[in-house]
């Protein structure tokens, strides 16, 4: 999934009850529209997974790690707006 990707992989890792996981669903929603072919992204539930949750040492909710070649390359917790994510992808895509 992540390294054979041929563009950056964002991973929401989430949980259904976390108020904040939806707001920043909505924000992703809009990311992705605007990246569109640049970036990929990707939900993890964490109630789901949680062993992959602790491979990531994910211990904040919503927490995003962005891949490159399958590589985590950058890391961010809890909720940004749009134009704050864009920035901050925009850099490293």
């Amino acid at each position: 999934m992540l390294s054979g990707s041929d563009v950056p992989v964002l991973v929401d890792f989430y949980a259904e009850w976390c108020g904040p996981c939806r707001m920043m669903a909505t924000i992703l929603e809009q990311v992705n529209a605007q990246l569109q072919g640049r970036i990929r992204v990707v939900k993890i539930d964490t109630e789901k997974y949680p062993q992959l949750a602790n491979d990531y040492q994910v211990y904040a909710l919503p927490t995003l790690v962005l891949f490159k070649q399958g590589k985590p390359v950058e890391r961010i917790e809890g909720v940004l707006q749009s134009s704050d994510l864009m920035q901050r992808l925009e850099s490293l895509i």
